[in-house]
């Protein structure tokens, strides 16, 4: 881009008619060497560039940029004579393009945005926005087009549009969540830059050139303020457009909306200012639900005296994950050892037979400890040790660090999906029951919640999922990275429990059963 000093030179002296003032701004002395005048707003050239995609593929009136006058255009630079508007005795025809659906593939989107479900939080409800009858997204507020370009189009239009031009609109989604990262990588922006260039001459070559208005042109732009400014989220306008929603609820009476814009805001101030004298508080405006870090049921619960093995299965897995019964594991991993030396390199069965008797034995060593002076077991530790209450709360909603999970059968009767859940864990891999040469790596572990268990230990309680985890067969792995699972194929039949803590939330859509992470 132009520096501050060649853009006043070629202003003051005419040389570019594009200039038709000069800025105020200029009469400050240091304008002309900043070298960001101007921050570019991402909230806006996101939405204008994801409206554009949309009505040009689903031919959106007043959003398309196709049409007899973007053809007429290829007419007169004369390029791609296949797509110039065909004369005929009584009416022109529009040759169909490479962005063109046709009427069922326009359905089949259309279909998927309004079949599909995210997280409570995640978007607005898309699929009050879809209107199947006119095969249109209609009424797309900025934060909507926000969504949809960062995952969902790339779903969308995977089996309608050809290869080529699904790549170079996927390109452009990868771009836009890269440059919308809370963190972003300084090292790869130069590389982030280069493909953002690549993807938009990929665009030209099967977009119509009305396409490429200042809006996509300002998308090559965003990489170098994000250099100079940090990540965008620092100066979008999001909070600022969140705020004045705020500001327009304070007025009621419409003849004098500063003046009760004025005395809302004073008398907010004034009540914020006494809570900073009070103790046991909460901010106000500000649900306790929604403040990070919160950890709390949100559903009436049904105590019930579960099954002895999976509730063994849930208790091994906490010991397992509790710090301090890491040294205990290893205690009993040696005691297997000395006690079967036979077996002792043989990991699979090592590996089982601590499973099946490392619950009791802990229990008892505890206990033995616990006989003996200065023995420095923790009060958790004893705890852990009696083992969990039979009789076990089970919730069907659970706020885990702020973060709202469901139960399966909960989201069935819902329009938001909050069951889908990923662990990435250290593990033992194996090719086959066969395999000898077994590895410890991270391996990441797909899954939908089915029960949601409270552990009792007397003195705390422990949130759990019992999962349906999908089989490794079960995963596939397709262009442009996208994970297909198969729900139909469940393993992990003897390790269905997972800590609260440790899952990260996704949601599959369904219709085409890909993982998205949220």
């Amino acid at each position: 881009p132009l520096t501050g000093e060649e853009v006043l030179h070629m202003v003051e002296n005419g040389d570019r008619v594009c200039w038709k003032k000069k800025s105020i701004f200029f009469d400050l002395e240091y304008w002309k060497y900043l070298p960001v005048r101007h921050a570019l707003d991402v909230m806006h050239i996101e939405k204008n560039v994801c409206d554009s995609i949309i009505g040009t593929l689903l031919e959106i009136p007043g959003k398309n940029k196709d049409g007899i006058a973007a053809r007429l255009d290829l007419l007169n630079m004369g390029v791609k004579t296949d797509l110039q508007p065909k004369y005929g005795e009584r009416r022109t025809r529009l040759p169909p393009g490479p962005w063109n659906l046709s009427r069922a593939e326009k359905r089949e989107v259309c279909n998927f945005f309004y079949g599909m479900k995210v997280p409570e939080g995640y978007s607005s409800n898309i699929k009050n926005l879809v209107s199947l009858q006119d095969s249109r997204l209609l009424g797309l507020k900025s934060h909507d087009c926000h969504t949809l370009m960062q995952q969902l189009p790339p779903v969308a239009i995977r089996s309608v549009l050809e290869k080529p031009t699904r790549y170079a609109i996927t390109r452009l989604c990868f771009f836009f969540n890269a440059i919308c990262a809370k963190t972003v990588d300084v090292s790869k922006l130069d590389k982030l830059e280069e493909d953002v260039v690549v993807t938009l001459c990929l665009l030209e070559k099967y977009f119509p050139p009305s396409f490429f208005d200042i809006m996509v042109h300002l998308v090559v732009h965003l990489v170098r303020e994000v250099r100079l400014c940090g990540p965008v989220y620092f100066r979008w306008m999001y909070p600022f457009e969140r705020y004045m929603k705020v500001l327009k609820g304070y007025v009621q009476n419409r003849t004098r909306p500063e003046g009760c814009i004025a005395e809302r805001y004073i008398a907010e101030e004034a009540v914020e200012f006494c809570t900073q004298h009070l103790s046991d508080v909460s901010t106000v405006g500000v649900p306790s639900s929604q403040k990070m870090g919160v950890s709390k049921p949100l559903s009436g619960c049904t105590v019930s005296v579960v099954d002895q093995d999976l509730l063994n299965q849930a208790h091994l897995y906490v010991l397992e994950n509790t710090e301090e019964v890491l040294p205990y594991i290893e205690q009993h991993m040696i005691h297997i050892k000395t006690a079967y030396p036979k077996f002792r390199k043989r990991t699979k069965w090592l590996q089982d037979k601590h499973n099946s008797t490392f619950i009791q034995w802990l229990r008892f060593k505890v206990q033995s400890e616990l006989e003996e002076d200065n023995h420095g077991v923790s009060e958790n530790l004893r705890w852990l040790a009696a083992g969990p209450n039979m009789a076990v709360p089970l919730y069907r909603s659970y706020l885990i660090k702020g973060i709202k999970f469901n139960i399966k059968a909960q989201d069935d009767v819902r329009t938001t999906q909050n069951s889908g859940v990923y662990l990435l864990a250290h593990t033992m891999q194996v090719a086959s029951a066969k395999d000898k040469n077994r590895i410890l790596s991270n391996m990441g572990f797909y899954g939908v919640i089915q029960e949601i268990w409270d552990l009792d230990y007397q003195k705390f309680t422990i949130p759990v999922f019992r999962c349906d985890w999908i089989d490794s067969s079960g995963l596939v792995v397709v262009e442009l990275g996208f994970t297909l699972v198969d729900l139909s194929k469940i393993g992990h039949r003897n390790d269905q429990f997972v800590l609260a803590s440790q899952v990260k939330q996704i949601f599959l859509l369904t219709t085409r059963c890909i993982v998205v992470g949220r």
